[in-house]
């Protein structure tokens, strides 16, 4: 192999995680969480400081790799 095609195969690894924006979807509260690339999107009923209640969040938004 070529030292130039080994470099570029360590190049294009991808990062394992991703850093996500979820968002309430009763008051449009968001918070960052940092979730694995292979899961799917986070959707999860958290406590909602906005409303004093439990609320559904909804992944939105994804922010950056890590």
């Amino acid at each position: 192999m070529l030292l130039t095609s080994l470099l570029l195969n360590e190049a294009k690894k991808k990062s394992r995680f991703l850093m996500v924006q979820i968002e309430s979807m009763v008051s449009g509260h968001r918070i960052v969480l940092v979730r694995s690339r292979e899961d799917d999107k986070i959707e999860m009923i958290k406590f909602d400081p906005w409303i004093q209640r439990e609320a559904y969040y909804k992944e939105v938004k994804k922010i950056r790799a890590l």
